[in-house]
């Protein structure tokens, strides 16, 4: 008999199981990457999580005899429903065997859950915060999950999402960038030049880590100014931009980031992280004792790099600003002289100018991640 629990977020038993179900279902699974415990119990915390302080969320537990065969997440983000005026829920971390019975009976949950708070559509996967990966993956199966800046998920996945009636919203593609890609190409070089004889657009390099961190909040400042055009767009708050601070100081290179300046102003930026995808499946969730020294090591002996948040504040795209960044990026990976390739990760299928870029310089668009949606009537 199957049946679906609603998570009790002070029930730690209860947490517990929706937490660790994918370790279980991807045991087995080479491509998937593990994330650490306390990033996966997070979510689960209405009280550390930002994305309480302003919307709402339930969790679900699909059971069978007893067994746990499934998971999935019904969100409502309320900022983002405000400022596009839309009536929109969300679900994430669904997980389940390939069983229709079973997914059925998930989303079944949430679309209840949807029309008990009067809104009309499901989108997803869609999740708490900036960093949560977004959509299922639909091509590029047999690559490895990148880090947990995306999902990761079976191939029948799909299959189970558009028997219920879902259709596509939005792809997220990520591109592969063989080495070859950081020897900028002449265009890009004579635009830098200009770009830098002009000397409206600067690019700060970062002397350390401790550099990078004080100057920490007018980044996260920038990047809640840069994607207000973007599909997935909402304003953060205070505790959000701390958040996606705090997760990008947890695997940053202070080289690898790259902001430039309009004066003294934060107007774009770039975020390059070392691919310490491997330790992360080593550490099987666990920090400590000894992951976070083979995170460490990782960093120093990855021959991968992922981009991660790429943006120029909308007053000052078309002025070559992705230019400076991609040459920037570019020769500061040649002066590593560690890196083989690199994964600009998650990119909109709607910033056609930042793929058309990506393919000049060689990228190759070999995962992609859809976004699905349901009108509930």
């Amino acid at each position: 008999m199957l049946t679906i629990e609603k998570v009790d977020t002070n029930n730690k038993s209860q947490i517990r199981r929706f937490v660790m179900y994918p370790y279980h279902l991807y045991k087995d699974c080479p491509q998937w990457v593990p994330p650490l415990f306390l990033d996966a119990y997070l979510p689960l915390n209405r009280k550390k999580h930002p994305f309480f302080d302003h919307s709402d969320g339930d969790f679900y537990i699909a059971v069978r005899d007893g067994i746990d065969v499934g998971r999935i997440a019904a969100l409502v983000n309320n900022p983002f429903n405000e400022v596009h005026k839309t009536k929109k829920s969300q679900f994430y971390f669904f997980d389940c065997e390939n069983d229709r019975e079973i997914a059925n009976a998930l989303f079944q949950a949430v679309f209840d859950w949807t029309k008990a708070r009067g809104l009309d559509t499901v989108v997803g996967p869609k999740g708490l915060s900036a960093f949560d990966g977004y959509g299922i993956l639909i091509e590029g199966f047999e690559h490895r999950q990148m880090m947990t800046m995306m999902n990761y998920n079976y191939d029948y996945y799909p299959r189970l999402v558009e028997h219920l009636g879902f259709e596509k919203e939005v792809d997220f593609v990520s591109c592969y960038l063989p080495g070859t890609a950081f020897d900028i190409p002449e265009r890009v070089v004579r635009i830098t030049q200009h770009v830098m004889k002009k000397g409206k657009l600067t690019v700060k390099r970062f002397k350390n880590k401790r550099e990078l961190i004080s100057w920490a909040q007018r980044i996260g400042q920038a990047y809640n100014k840069t994607f207000i055009h973007n599909w997935e767009y909402y304003p953060f708050s205070q505790r959000e931009i701390d958040f996606i601070v705090d997760n990008i100081m947890t695997v940053a290179d202070h080289r690898l980031i790259k902001i430039i300046l309009h004066g003294e102003e934060v107007v774009g930026f770039l975020f390059a992280f070392p691919d310490v995808s491997a330790a992360l499946q080593r550490a099987h969730g666990r920090l400590f004792p000894f992951g976070i020294f083979d995170l460490l090591l990782e960093m120093k002996r990855t021959k991968g790099v992922s981009g991660n948040g790429m943006g120029i504040l909308p007053e000052h795209q078309g002025s070559g600003g992705n230019a400076l960044l991609y040459y920037e990026l570019g020769k500061t990976l040649q002066e590593f002289g560690q890196f083989e390739h690199i994964e600009m990760t998650q990119v909109a299928e709607t910033t056609r100018q930042m793929r058309a870029d990506l393919k000049n310089l060689n990228g190759v668009e070999y995962k992609n991640h859809r976004v699905y949606r349901k009108i509930i009537t």
